[in-house]
């Protein structure tokens, strides 16, 4: 399996590499779709350690992350979560949107996140402590945080952190170009389209077009859909509901590629 492409865009992967050798957790914010799973999936290849990834949801309980006793063979036993697994082996273990998850569910990060580096699993009784390969990283995106959803400070300062934001023009081309293989004069009408659709602001309009659409789009005009089409499945359609919204983004779509 080869590695999963990386555009590096600022000093990130510089930043993680010592983060790992100092045994330091990482936080990284950033919008949809920015490179932010790609970009630890990659550094977890580089840094030839185990990635285990779980992303966060309203349910996610402390359970589903530490593990929990089950029944089966008319016997009870033991299983370990993700986290409790990351901690075992020495892997990456990457909350993704973690804010997503339950309060008292993320109160567990706390032992790892601090100089002690341990996992206490109140119901085996055992107190794992995390060897120097063990790293705990969490993403989040900031755009969607309120009063309920919302990283408290005394957690959120308990990481080094990264802010991801979408790659300028030329680093953005690189990476389409790199993901699908397409042509450079079509990624660059892409990434011009994309910048183009982030700069309206009279559109109701909850998030800007991410670089995952942008590679979405290539994909498909890679593989033979006309660019109208491509636009209108990987780049309009997924950015709104609303009908007319719709509309006048696709006016922006034909004003790029023609009707």
């Amino acid at each position: 399996m080869s590695d999963p492409f990386y555009q590096p865009i600022g000093d990130e992967i510089s930043l993680f590499n010592q983060a790992y050798t100092h045994q330091l957790p990482v936080l990284i914010k950033g919008p949809t779709g920015c490179g932010k799973t790609r970009f630890v999936s990659y550094m977890a290849v580089k840094l030839g350690r185990p990635l285990y990834t779980v992303a966060c949801h309203d349910d996610l309980t402390a359970a589903d992350l530490v593990g929990r006793y089950l029944i089966g063979d008319g016997q009870t036993f033991w299983q370990d979560g993700p986290l409790t697994r990351a901690v075992r082996e020495g892997a990456i273990c990457y909350l993704d949107e973690v804010v997503e998850a339950r309060k008292d569910t993320t109160v567990v990060l706390h032992p790892l996140t601090d100089d002690r580096r341990i996992l206490p699993l109140e119901r085996t009784g055992e107190r794992l402590t995390a060897p120097p390969e063990f790293m705990l990283v969490v993403s989040y995106n900031p755009g969607y945080q309120n009063v309920f959803k919302g990283m408290k400070p005394s957690t959120r300062q308990r990481f080094v952190a990264l802010r991801f934001q979408y790659p300028n023009a030329d680093l953005e081309k690189k990476i389409v170009i790199g993901e699908t293989g397409i042509d450079e004069m079509m990624a660059t009408r892409l990434v011009n389209l994309v910048n183009a659709l982030r700069n309206l602001k009279d559109h109701d309009l909850e998030e800007a077009a991410s670089t995952r659409l942008v590679v979405y789009a290539a994909t498909l005009i890679k593989h033979g859909f006309s660019p109208i089409e491509a636009c209108r499945a990987a780049l309009v359609e997924p950015l709104s509901d609303d009908i007319e919204v719709i509309h006048g983004l696709m006016e922006v779509v034909f004003a790029t590629f023609g009707k």
